[in-house]
């Protein structure tokens, strides 16, 4: 199994010992399953419903991941074994987790996402569900326990190995309004943010972008905007008042994300203005034809510290932005980007600098274009 189209390095792995003490932890529950009893949650590049298909004999899985690097993976994946019928991918929610009697999961980094995650089956799944959530031992927290606990009368852990561990979760509660998407107002810019559980920062201004909104009104003027990877949506809520002749594009690849923005330009009087794409850096966009990009680029890939996401965020920047178009860039300071930014896309200026953070403009050369 691989990656791709998500980062491929040596010590990036598709497959892990959580995968694998998920699917043995869960056999006997998947033994007495009946067709279109399972569903999978957070699987993040398919060896959880390849091996469902490939070891248990199970097919109409009914699948949702939150990346689209990790739905593309798995097709991928799927076509390469053979077995691309064995699964639909779906969004979270009824169609999802409707008569499903085992969901299996990866367990998320945030707190959030998981308990949207179990409020979703535990309102929609079989009363009678058993849900299998697993992860590396260093990724979990006792915390996770207690949001499982929120929803399921019994949150029990496996017997760990290979420094992972599965909580096995049952009997699920009586439960009252769906507690998401969250609102918040961020009074003193008068702007409203709406969050799904997986959406970065979730409804809360992120202190890197705050620093970068103070920078709109520097920013060249444009016919057309980008916000790549736009998480909620600020920014282009931003940019779309601003700017109000300007088309607006947000994009991110996390499904969370962009319904969280869509709904976030809806709640300020611009989702008329705001196009939200889910996509994965750019790939929708023709080469040359942006005038303006802002960017808040993560520094992880899944729950792993790594640049490469940034590195393939500035990569499409330098495809899709005109010669002399602008990218804007707030990255943590010590990351120290600006070599790599005028490298993948042009001369690029240090603009602003506090005790966390650090601003960039680059200016595109075009010479990516002629590659």
């Amino acid at each position: 199994m691989r990656r791709r189209p998500d980062i491929e390095a040596a010590n990036l792995h598709a497959v892990d010992a959580a995968d694998r003490l998920l699917l043995d932890v869960a056999a006997e529950a998947l033994a007495t399953t009946t067709p279109g009893g399972v569903a999978v949650i957070g699987d993040n590049f398919g060896a959880l419903t390849l091996g469902l298909a490939v070891q248990h004999g199970i097919s109409d899985i009914r699948v949702h991941q939150d990346p689209l690097t990790g739905v593309l993976a798995l097709a991928a994946n799927a076509a390469d074994a053979g077995r691309s019928d064995c699964y639909r991918s779906l969004r979270l929610g009824e169609e999802l987790l409707t008569g499903a009697t085992v969901v299996l999961m990866r367990l998320p980094r945030g707190l959030a996402e998981l308990s949207e995650i179990a409020d979703a089956v535990a309102r929609y799944a079989s009363k009678d569900v058993t849900v299998f959530a697993g992860g590396r031992d260093k990724h979990l927290t006792l915390a996770m326990n207690g949001v499982l606990g929120q929803v399921f009368a019994s949150v029990t852990p496996s017997l760990g190995r290979q420094k992972s561990r599965v909580l096995v979760a049952k009997d699920p509660k009586s439960l009252g309004i769906e507690p998401f998407p969250v609102t918040e107002v961020i009074t003193d810019l008068g702007l409203t943010v709406v969050a799904h559980g997986a959406a970065f920062s979730g409804a809360k201004l992120d202190i890197g972008t705050r620093f970068l909104l103070d920078f709109v009104p520097r920013m060249r003027d444009a016919d057309l905007v980008v916000d790549l990877g736009c998480g909620t949506g600020i920014l282009a809520v931003a940019l779309a008042r601003h700017r109000p002749d300007a088309a607006v594009v947000a994009t991110d690849q996390s499904a969370a994300a962009v319904a969280s923005a869509i709904a976030t330009a809806d709640a300020n009087g611009v989702g008329d203005r705001v196009q939200v794409v889910r996509d994965d850096a750019m790939a929708s966009i023709a080469d040359g034809t942006v005038d303006l990009i802002v960017c808040n680029p993560p520094f992880h890939l899944g729950a792993a510290v790594h640049t490469g996401a940034a590195v393939k965020m500035f990569e499409a920047a330098g495809r899709v932005l005109r010669p002399g178009g602008e990218l804007w860039t707030v990255y943590n300071a010590h990351l120290n980007y600006r070599g790599m930014l005028q490298r993948l896309v042009g001369r690029t200026d240090v603009v602003g600098r506090n005790r966390k953070f650090t601003v960039a403009r680059s200016i595109s050369n075009g010479r990516r274009l002629t590659h």
